[in-house]
């Protein structure tokens, strides 16, 4: 397996707002008592600050593990003491900093109800990564909210143009990726991409990708984050037209560049189908545990209204099943 993959993203821009908060490690943490920050900072990559692209920070505390000082505590600390303002603070505006911030995609994976059943729901977002603090940013737009990644593409499906009301296209049509990318851990995370130039699509088409032949190869893009409002017009027969405001959003991540060659899939010093097993059934004992934590997250909440309407419900034990890796596994 390749000792290293690809996960990286880069992105350049204006410091919009920021949700970070200064926590403390609880009784039950490797650490208790930890002081550390959590939370999100929003950079507004283009010039219109449309393009509003979220790095989620989880766990920051002011030195690393191996005991030097984390210069991401450093710079969060001062963007949450106002040190370094914020464009959607009234009074900074046009003031605010311009950052560089060095992360990669991750997953935020959760179980949900919202449909009536139990659903895993993988959410990509960018976690982590370096904070800078800089004069001056790319002078290229889309440059300044990019990624690069190996993946491995299982799959590919057709998605047709999105038109308003008028017939104008809202969205162009896309094909899909459907890949799995890695984390420095080397976990195997299942990720969608979208391919929006013409030629790009036939090039995905023409490797015809499956599970069965699995194409590993590396990608660059760019992430889109918008969020909008679209005008519906509608003609009155006598007075003014009728004007309706819809909010409209555009998250992605879209492939504008692939390697010539694609990496040597089955390789030793690559990736193999013993390398994916393994990874998936990991994986697939990661998703244990979560499920475990949700559903003791639901008994709780569940004894706690039964304490309140004065009956006693007896929680369910949460199993965590170890999968073995073998011919049958999914990725």
């Amino acid at each position: 397996m390749k000792s290293k993959m690809i996960n990286s993203v880069r992105i350049e821009g204006i410091l919009y707002e920021h949700k970070l908060e200064m926590k403390m490690s609880g009784p039950n943490s490797k650490k208790p008592g930890t002081e550390y920050i959590a939370g999100t900072v929003s950079v507004a990559t283009d010039n219109n600050l449309i393009n509003i692209v979220q790095v989620h920070y989880t766990y920051i505390t002011a030195t690393t593990s191996a005991g030097k000082e984390d210069s991401r505590f450093k710079t969060l600390k001062a963007i949450i003491d106002g040190e370094y303002g914020c464009y959607t603070d009234p009074a900074v505006r046009d003031h605010a900093a311009k950052v560089r911030i060095d992360t990669a995609i991750a997953l935020n994976e959760f179980y949900t109800d919202r449909n009536g059943a139990e659903e895993l729901v993988s959410a990509k977002r960018l976690e982590g990564g370096f904070i800078h603090i800089t004069p001056s940013i790319n002078e290229n737009e889309k440059q300044r909210s990019v990624f690069e990644t190996d993946i491995l593409i299982v799959g590919t499906a057709e998605k047709d143009a999105v038109e308003d009301d008028n017939g104008n296209i809202v969205y162009p049509a896309k094909l899909i990726l459907d890949g799995r990318i890695f984390s420095f851990r080397k976990d195997m995370l299942p990720v969608k991409f979208s391919v929006v130039n013409e030629k790009a699509m036939d090039y995905f088409r023409s490797l015809e990708p499956s599970t069965k032949n699995p194409i590993f190869t590396k990608v660059k893009g760019q992430v889109i984050s918008q969020q909008g409002v679209r005008l519906i017009k509608e003609e009155s027969a006598f007075g003014e037209d009728s004007v309706r405001e819809i909010p409209t959003s555009n998250k992605d991540f879209i492939v504008t560049w692939a390697a010539v060659e694609p990496y040597d899939f089955g390789s030793e010093e690559v990736l193999t189908f013993d390398d994916l097993k393994e990874m998936a059934a990991a994986r697939e004992n990661t998703l244990a545990t979560l499920k475990k934590r949700s559903d003791e997250y639901k008994a709780t909440k569940a004894n706690a209204g039964s304490a309140f309407n004065g009956t006693t419900a007896a929680p369910k034990k949460a199993i965590v099943q170890t999968v073995p890796v073998d011919d049958n596994f999914k990725f």
